[in-house]
């Protein structure tokens, strides 16, 4: 596959594919044998959220902007995505997003902490956002971002905890 291909699948050419780690929470003790690490440990790398005694991949708010503006607007959405990312504290790795004929928005940032995506009905003044962070980003943050951006006071929002209990169930020590 050339650089160009690989651009256009949205791949950083200077990370590259890592191999996947299928030690599932151990870690090889000095005799080559894995020994099991707590989930509950801050210092693990796996980007996972550990509040209130709980562990889960990450935040997944459905954020839905009503009586919106803007939305049939194919950059102020690249917009939006951008300053959620810079609020939030993410990290932004690729922006796609298609405008539809006659209207409508179709996009997703995709995040090193996960994704932002829209699909917008601005006929009605609609938007259907996902904001899924993992990792230290503060995904309600987006929440005000996107009513300024949509000029709107009326976002409704549901909250899901991805992965919630999924990591004990895969038999990783808890």
């Amino acid at each position: 596959m050339t650089d160009a291909s690989l651009f256009q699948l949205g791949y950083g050419l200077e990370t590259g594919a890592q191999e996947e780690d299928t030690a599932r929470g151990f870690e090889a003790a000095n005799d080559d044998q894995p020994i099991a690490r707590d989930i509950f440990d801050e210092t693990r790398d796996d980007h996972f959220i550990r509040r209130d005694g709980t562990v889960f991949a990450g935040t997944h708010l459905i954020i839905e902007v009503v009586n919106g503006t803007g939305l049939d607007d194919e950059a102020r959405i690249q917009q939006a995505f951008r300053d959620c990312v810079d609020t939030c504290g993410a990290t932004l790795l690729h922006i796609h997003t298609h405008k539809f004929s006659p209207q409508g928005v179709s996009g997703v940032a995709v995040l090193a902490e996960s994704h932002i995506s829209v699909h917008t009905w601005p006929e009605i003044g609609y938007g259907a956002f996902d904001v899924f962070m993992c990792g230290d980003a503060r995904p309600w943050l987006a929440v005000d971002v996107l009513k300024a951006a949509f000029d709107t006071a009326d976002v409704r929002v549901k909250e899901l905890k991805r992965g919630e209990g999924v990591v004990s169930e895969a038999g990783v020590a808890a």
